[in-house]
């Protein structure tokens, strides 16, 4: 494997092998020495064309940690600002010696794009583009999943999971319902039906449009930021509206099962798809989800520019 485009690239013995890699990064960072020297003399490029906070760093402290080299490319404040092309800057970063190229692109498919051109011989790694997808957020989603729920080991057969709200703009729930179904997840969809994309039918997952109905049911729940920034029509009432029927809250946590933990992709809009006492509880695994996303990140970024492959395509060191 050369690139990681989509949550679909990756077979099941592809998935397991980088959810083992990343429990092996997790504890040398939590060793004394966090710093390993397999990336050494490497050149890898954040090139984010939309803002971030969790994933631009996560992706810099995880090549950091394998001691690459990282430059950060920010779209605000660069020559994209006065119509360079993504083409024109492949090319520039190409021309620096870049080994991989960490993208995220508000347009569905600029990943791809740049994989499949001749503008970059490096790996390309999707960070998000539009509203595709986000395979590392998937990625570290299953591996907090396996280590709260299925005590680290193995893959998720057995597990129910929610993941609720804005299903439509959301890149993360794309890759999650790909990721945890070709992991042995049954994943429940919830959302209202004007949250819910055209041919959603077709994804291996179930739909609901209850959210009460559905918690007990789940072993955790994934809730989705309302994309307002995404949004050119109504999709809901009122924001009040939306949280009363689909929002965490105190009441709702008390129906859900006693092992049941809460998730969130981030940022989160607090008080809105969850209130503040859900995401700081403890079956909150919000804050965790990000740590462990520096674990699954150093993985991928070792497996792709320094691991090799067996003859069944699964990554081993």
């Amino acid at each position: 494997m050369r690139h990681l485009l989509s949550a679909a690239d990756l077979s099941y013995a592809q998935t397991l092998s980088i959810l083992d890699t990343a429990q092996e990064m997790a504890r040398v960072s939590e060793g004394p020495v966090k710093k390993l020297p397999t990336l050494r003399g490497r050149t890898i490029v954040n090139l984010f064309y939309e803002d971030s906070t969790r994933t631009r760093i996560s992706f810099e402290a995880a090549a950091k940690r394998l001691s690459a080299d990282v430059i950060n490319f920010s779209a605000k404040g660069s020559s994209v600002s006065k119509g360079e092309s993504l083409k024109d800057t492949a090319l520039t970063l190409q021309a620096m010696g870049a080994d991989a190229v960490i993208l995220r692109h508000s347009a569905s498919g600029a990943a791809h794009r740049l994989a499949e051109s001749q503008w970059t011989s490096g790996s390309v790694i999707n960070a998000g583009d539009g509203t595709h997808e986000h395979p590392t957020q998937a990625l570290l989603d299953a591996f907090t999943l396996r280590k709260h729920l299925k005590a680290g080991v193995g893959d998720l057969r057995g597990l129910a999971v929610a993941i609720v709200g804005d299903i439509l703009h959301s890149r993360v729930a794309r890759s999650n319902v790909i990721l945890l179904s070709t992991l042995g997840a049954q994943v429940i969809l919830v959302a209202p039906p004007t949250l819910l994309p055209l041919g959603v039918e077709t994804w291996p997952a179930q739909i609901s449009y209850d959210l009460d109905a559905t918690l007990p049911l789940v072993d955790a729940v994934m809730m989705l930021r309302v994309q307002q920034e995404r949004m050119e029509d109504f999709f809901f009432p009122t924001a009040r509206e939306y949280s009363h029927y689909y929002g965490l809250n105190n009441h709702r946590l008390t129906t859900m099962k006693n092992s049941s933990i809460i998730m969130h992709p981030g940022p989160m809009n607090r008080g809105l798809e969850i209130t503040a006492e859900c995401a700081d509880s403890a079956r909150s695994v919000i804050v965790e989800q990000v740590a462990n996303g520096v674990s699954v990140r150093m993985a991928v970024l070792y497996l792709l520019l320094a691991g090799s492959q067996d003859e069944d395509g699964v990554l081993i060191s």
